[in-house]
């Protein structure tokens, strides 16, 4: 594939109300942080930052210089508000009772 050849990619962002993807055409070689920054989706989203929020393709973590590839699903993630294991505990404490 040539170096200036387009490749195609989906962002992906969900809040506890929306879903935002978005299909894009970028140049082959960019990696996340360059692509999240050409999306538009941070000013869209202020309380997105990229020091904070875990990026990753399919659901694997990715730092933000991973390179990606024509079809990656590029995806941020939010920080967990509740530790998985404690809502667990929480929930089954509730069954119980």
């Amino acid at each position: 594939m040539d170096k200036n050849e387009a490749i195609t990619v989906e962002l992906i962002y969900i809040k506890p109300d929306s879903q935002n993807s978005l299909i894009l055409k970028i140049p082959q070689g960019s990696n996340i942080s360059q692509v999240i920054k050409r999306s538009g989706l941070l000013q869209r989203f202020p309380e997105i930052d990229l020091a904070v929020n875990k990026v990753g393709i399919f659901s694997k973590i990715k730092p933000l210089d991973y390179v990606l590839n024509n079809g990656d699903r590029l995806e941020i993630y939010r920080p967990l508000l509740v530790d998985p294991k404690e809502a667990r505990r929480r929930r089954v404490q509730k069954q119980q009772s």
